[in-house]
């Protein structure tokens, strides 16, 4: 008889396209799907202090477990949960049932690769292999046209040459049937939330859109807004929208916990192509999915270079830690609309948009001069989609010291009001204070005479902060400490460690 095999989920909670799975199944022995409540993702964040999984993101990834577990019982099988690390959990269930394998998907930061280490080190003295695949981007390592060690520093310089020669891999179907548990294996339970210290997060009547977690709800989103909608037509011109729920697909926080494969993605975008149009929308969806996969293969190549506060690019800039200017910016009481509707969005549900996102990133970097791990921790913190790779990369990209870094480049906060929220009505959902304010006058309050405010029932400083800082004096103050920190340093290559596919 076949020795059974531990399937090790992490973050890829879904049963379509998982690799390991189906393996594991052709093996033709018992199954065991485990995930285990790892306490050092509960822990808090280097830099700031918070909670590296915040609520917003541990009842996404409990509702999750739910939903795989409530699919591997449909199909006959069963999702076994424990709280404790992989290095402890995965060899006292290998010895219970005698099984001779452990199948994963492998990650690329270092503290993942760190927990891969551990775990090959307990199971060898058992003699049970430890055997990874790639599975969380839209192409395999295997197909680029160079190795890690070779990948271009620019995105523009990987895309072109991933397009000419790379083809995404179709998606592994979703096994129909799993078998059942060996006998004597208790499944365990899933935890409340509670159990792991948090409060359930308040819900927020503002909230437009709901993020259930799991399989189901990412493939029901995946349906709706391509098809039912009919979204993907018009991606590419909606997609910077602030503040509509089917301005951009939202898939990534059902990406970022592995619910959702990207190959499944692309596959509905062809269907979609076939079906309905293919157009420059289209396109754009998969080029989105190729800047995450960009940040994925960089991480694989550089490690934990992308964690320095100089980036890959060696900088030495002067960043401030000011921490009263830190929580200000984190708790959306900076005085700028566009900042603090967002800030205070991603407080209230774990999600801003990604236009958001770059507007926040470049006040804290580019006006208050913060160093922007700070930044990335919170995020780390707050977001459901957190990905270690794209979230580090972004920030260190929006900082100007990651990949594609072209200086001192900041967003004019006003200029992208304008531009994405002329109405002003993505302020006025989020700064109930101001929603008197009409237009997109509510994005430059001190502009506005003081009878005007007092009509409204605002006033600065009291109802609203007034701007923590002067706008362009503060962009050009960090200007020059930017030009400072990156005068003579020249990117040196990266070292790579990848992973093992």
């Amino acid at each position: 008889m076949t020795a059974p095999t531990l399937v090790w989920f992490r973050r890829d909670l879904r049963l379509h396209d998982h690799e390991p799975l189906s393996l594991a199944l052709q093996a033709g022995g018992p199954v065991v799907p485990v995930y285990c409540i790892d306490p050092r993702e509960f822990a808090e964040t280097h830099l700031g202090g918070y909670a590296k999984t915040g609520a917003h993101r541990a009842r996404f990834l409990l509702e999750s477990l739910a939903d795989l577990r409530a699919n591997c019982r449909r199909l006959g099988g069963d999702l076994v949960v424990r709280r404790g690390t992989p290095e402890t959990v995965l060899p006292e269930l290998a010895a219970q049932i005698g099984a001779r394998t452990v199948r994963f998907h492998e990650e690329v930061a270092s503290e993942e690769l760190a927990v891969e280490d551990a775990v090959a080190e307990v199971l060898r003295p058992l003699d049970v292999a430890l055997k990874g695949n790639w599975g969380h981007s839209l192409l395999h390592p295997d197909d680029l046209p160079f190795d890690f060690e070779a990948l271009p520093e620019l995105f523009t310089q990987f895309r072109v040459q991933a397009e000419k020669s790379s083809a995404p891999r179709a998606p592994l179907a979703s096994p129909t049937a799993l078998p059942p548990l060996p006998e004597g294996v208790n499944p365990g339970e899933i935890p409340a939330l509670a159990v792991l210290g948090f409060a359930p997060p308040p819900s927020d009547p503002r909230q437009l859109m709901t993020f259930p977690g799991g399989e189901t709800a990412g493939l029901t989103r995946l349906e709706r807004w391509t098809f039912e909608a009919d979204a993907l037509k018009t991606y590419k011109e909606t997609r910077n929208g602030l503040l509509l729920s089917d301005d951009s697909s939202k898939f990534s926080p059902w990406l970022a916990m592995g619910c959702l494969s990207p190959r499944r993605i692309y596959a509905a975008v062809q269907r979609y192509e076939r079906q309905r149009v293919k157009n420059d929308s289209t396109y754009w969806m998969i080029f989105e999915l190729y800047w995450r996969d960009y940040f994925r293969f960089i991480v694989a190549k550089h490690g934990d270079r992308i964690f320095r506060a100089g980036g890959l690019i060696g900088a030495r800039i002067n960043w401030t830690r000011d921490a009263a200017a830190l929580e200000r910016w984190r708790t959306g009481q900076t005085g700028y609309p566009l900042v603090d509707a967002a800030m205070r969005e991603l407080l209230a549900t774990g999600y801003t948009s990604n236009r958001a996102r770059q507007n926040v990133a470049s006040f804290l970097t580019k006006n208050l001069g913060i160093d922007w791990r700070f930044g990335a921790a919170w995020f780390e913190s707050q977001l459901l989609d957190y990905d270690v790779a794209s979230n580090w990369g972004n920030w260190a990209y929006s900082a100007g010291v990651g990949n594609d870094a072209r200086g001192f480049r900041f967003f004019n906060l006003f200029k992208q009001a304008d531009d994405y929220d002329p109405t002003g009505a993505f302020a006025r959902h989020w700064l109930p204070e101001l929603a008197g304010i009409a237009g997109g006058r509510i994005y430059r309050p001190d502009q506005l005479h003081a009878a005007e405010l007092e009509r409204v029932g605002v006033r600065l400083g009291h109802d609203y902060p007034a701007p923590m800082v002067h706008f362009s004096d503060s962009a050009k103050a960090c200007e020059r400490v930017y030009e400072a920190g990156v005068r003579g340093v020249v990117r040196r290559p990266g070292q790579s460690r990848g992973p093992r596919h």
